[in-house]
């Protein structure tokens, strides 16, 4: 919201008069007249400003006043050019004069006054009558025109051809292609010249031109690149920095443009002219007989190789060491890209590739470097036929480990596997194993990097890791703490107050329990699914529960287990899938004390068992005994409602001659008579202290679990009848202490009821419990030759004549 001085000016500007506004139209435009502007000027033309974008009607300026802003794009004052471009901007150009501009002052087009081109250019034909006028300002050389001419060209034209590539026909590329050769090879290799300031001492002497140097201060020995300095600098040198700039964009652009001319340039300058002869650009005279696509990647490779060659050289500012790893990571990517369109240039780039690892890899704070050159590696190096193996290490192993805690590198971390996800499941086996590494990200940072675990998560699970990898889910919340802890250790030593006090960090510190914390925090699969004294690591940590960091970790872990069992379901065999049942009732119990996080996990879990048992009902008689287990302990309907009810289900619903020939009478029978000790000892006397009555839902669960299965075996059925009917006998006698809620008990003595009508006809009460599967599963509308549609159709036409 805007404040009260703010709205008063806003409803000012929208309710000015046209009287009014035409006259102080007429006071800016003699105030724009004068010889020089002042402050009166800046405050008018804001005034302007905001009466244009105060409303959303788009507003037309007197033709006069429209000159006079127009004349300010070519102002010295750069304030002026902004204020300027930002009136024009919220007005419709004059009749018939939307391109003179472009046309008449081309020559002083500065970024300001192309903002303003670029936001009035109605269509596709507007862009490339521009990018025409761009290429024509081109064509003339440096000393045929302003000093200020072309400074801004080619910032321009890159932000046409993000937009819009196809402005550019063949020969205009063909004809850049041979600018930016130009300007990247050939830039003068001496500072640019000051203004003498006269005097009697000026003269040929003071007027030498003097050489660029390096950033460690020694007299360039090669041609210019960005990584040279001076005291001032030429156009062509800035414009050596603007080819530079938007290379890797333009070859990306126009990689598929085949050359309209291929044949040699022979209007380019010598390969040596205007700079020294070097051992890192010298080629053969033949590439001056190169097609010029081919000729600009040529002294694009050039100018990489030099500019890496550049940043072993040691700064004296650290603004320009800066600048030397933002140089890297730019040269690597264009390497990359020229290495993609001609794969002879590999076997050249991979030396220096592999030299430049070599020098930073032992240095992590190079690591927006490291990841392009493993993105090269990633590209190349099968072509290249080199050993990989050292790169994934660092990447997946000391990357996480390390750099868990900076932002930056974790997002372009994962923006770079995101990219490459297909190639790395299939080059490199490191990938599927570094989840414990990759999922230190997202317990650091939870919100950050949750978007990208969702893309990422399906690609790492695989048959061999999925125990483990649930188990890692479920326990990062502890992993988040165990990073917390880690770098809390590190920044606070023992010996400061800060760093004591907490019992989580003791016992981080202390050697009796490292073993645990090391577990945790370990770099790759493989070790173990889980480990054996997690309630003690849960004891230890139940002091981080409430810390912002472990509990935002929290909310995101019931998301990935959705995406993790969605996935599983397509890859897992019969006794994975067994596995991860056991893991769930397990592990049901064995979670960080978190308020709700259980809760979540629970829901979780019951929706899936579900799921899995639908898909494979043969799962019931394989965990039979762990999920009778689960079912046949008593404080489970207090603790674990949620998944409780629906291993109760599970058990009515598929433990089944129909759904498995090998669930037997006895099966049968034991499930039986643990279901119904529970149910009678939940009936029968009062929760536990401290323990609410039992929902509804479980009780009614177990009743109909019990009648499933006895109308399977029928020798159960008077059992199930006796206790329906003393459950009925009971709840006559007003509240229960079991179920203190009168609307609860009345829903179960009438679902008590229901069952035990059913089960006075047991062939009903079997069809109805446990129908067969066309029940279940009909297609009826599939079946021409089934009468049931016409007969649902009559059904409904007598009733509706009702």
């Amino acid at each position: 919201m805007y404040s009260h001085g703010s709205e008063s000016l806003i409803k000012q500007a929208r309710d000015i008069q046209e009287p009014e506004l035409q006259r102080f139209h007429s006071r800016l435009v003699k105030l724009l007249q004068g010889k020089e502007l002042g402050h009166e000027a800046v405050d008018s033309l804001q005034r302007l400003h905001l009466i244009l974008s105060a409303t959303k009607y788009t507003r037309t300026l007197p033709p006069e006043l429209q000159k006079s802003v127009q004349s300010l794009l070519s102002s010295p004052a750069e304030q002026f050019q902004v204020l300027s471009s930002a009136v024009l901007r919220e007005t419709l150009p004059l009749s018939g004069q939307e391109g003179n501009y472009n046309q008449e002052n081309f020559v002083q087009l500065n970024s300001h006054a192309a903002a303003l081109v670029l936001s009035q250019a109605g269509s596709k034909a507007d862009l490339s009558s521009l990018c025409a006028q761009l290429l024509r300002s081109l064509e003339s050389r440096q000393s045929e025109g302003p000093a200020t001419s072309l400074t801004h060209t080619l910032p321009i034209l890159n932000t046409i051809l993000t937009h819009s590539p196809e402005c550019l026909a063949e020969d205009h590329v063909t004809f850049v292609s041979k600018k930016l050769v130009d300007w990247l090879r050939y830039a003068s290799i001496t500072q640019g010249g000051s203004t003498p300031s006269g005097g009697f001492f000026t003269g040929p002497r003071s007027r030498q031109p003097v050489p660029i140097a390096e950033l460690d201060g020694t007299v360039s020995g090669d041609f210019f690149t960005v990584l040279c300095v001076g005291q001032s600098f030429t156009e062509d040198q800035w414009m050596n920095v603007y080819s530079f700039s938007m290379l890797r964009h333009w070859l990306i652009t126009y990689r598929s443009v085949s050359n309209g001319n291929n044949t040699a340039d022979t209007d380019d300058r010598s390969e040596v002219d205007g700079s020294v002869v070097s051992m890192v650009s010298v080629t053969s005279s033949s590439s001056r007989l190169l097609p010029p696509k081919e000729r600009l990647r040529e002294k694009a490779f050039q100018y990489c190789q030099r500019l890496i060659e550049q940043s072993d050289r040691k700064a004296h500012k650290k603004t320009d060491t800066d600048l030397q790893r933002a140089c890297l990571v730019e040269a690597v990517c264009i390497l990359d890209s020229v290495c993609g369109e001609d794969a002879s240039l590999v076997f050249r780039a991979f030396p220096c590739i592999k030299a430049l690892f070599g020098r930073l890899s032992s240095d992590l704070s190079f690591a927006r470097v490291l990841l392009p050159i493993a993105q090269f590696y990633l590209n190349h190096g099968e072509t290249a036929a080199v050993d990989c193996e050292s790169v994934w290490n660092l990447v997946f192993g000391r990357f996480p480990a390390e750099l868990f805690d900076q932002r930056f590198v974790a997002h372009e971390f994962l923006r770079f596997i995101r990219l490459n996800l297909e190639s790395l499941q299939i080059r490199v086996p490191q990938y599927s194993h570094s989840f414990p590494n990759l999922l230190k990200f997202l317990a650091w940072d939870s919100p950050a990097v949750v978007d990208d675990f969702v893309d990422l998560l399906p690609s790492l699970v695989t048959a061999g890791t999925a125990v483990e990898l649930l188990h890692t889910l479920l326990d990062l919340p502890c992993l988040s703490a165990t990073l917390v802890l880690q770098v809390r250790s590190t920044c606070f030593p023992i010996s400061e107050p800060c760093g004591r006090g907490l019992l989580s960090l003791d016992a981080f510190r202390s050697q009796s329990f490292r073993g645990l914390f090391l577990f945790l925090l370990r770099g790759e699969a493989g070790s173990g699914d889980t480990i054996d004294r997690l309630s003690t690591l849960h004891e230890m940590l139940k002091e981080t529960a409430d810390w912002p960091r472990v509990v935002q970790c929290a909310q995101t872990v019931p998301v990935l287990l959705h995406i993790f069992f969605n996935a599983v379901i397509a890859i897992a065999d019969q006794k994975l899938l067994a596995h991860l049942v056991q893991v769930m009732l397990e592990r049901s119990s064995l979670l960080l004390n978190i308020p709700k996080y259980n809760k979540e996990i629970h829901r979780v879990f019951s929706r899936h068992l579900l799921l899995l048992c639908k898909l494979h009902p043969s799962l019931v008689v394989d965990q039979s005994h762990e999920l009778l287990e689960f079912a046949g302990a008593t404080a489970n309907v207090y603790s674990k409602e949620e998944i409780y009810t629906h291993v109760v289900w599970v058990l009515g619903e598929y433990l089944s001659v129909a759904c498995d020939s090998r669930c037997s009478v006895m099966l049968i029978t034991s499930c039986f008579e643990a279901l119904e000790a529970v149910l009678f000892e939940i009936t029968s006397s009062a929760p536990p202290p401290g323990a609410d009555c039992p929902v509804p839902r479980v009780v009614t669960s177990l009743m109909s679990a019990l009648a499933k299965l006895a109308s399977r075996s029928h020798d159960l059925i008077p059992r199930v009848s006796l206790f329906l009917s003393k459950l009925r006998t009971v709840t006559r006698g007003g509240p229960v202490a079991w179920c203190l809620d009168e609307e609860d008990l009345v829903a179960i003595v009438t679902r008590g009821e229901e069952l035990w009508s059913l089960l006075k006809a047991p062939g009903v009460a079997q069809s109805v419990l446990t129908p067969p599967q066309p029940v279940t599963t009909p297609q009826w509308h599939r079946d021409t030759n089934v009468a049931m549609p016409l007969q649902l159709r009559t059904l409904t036409n007598l009733t509706h004549s009702q």
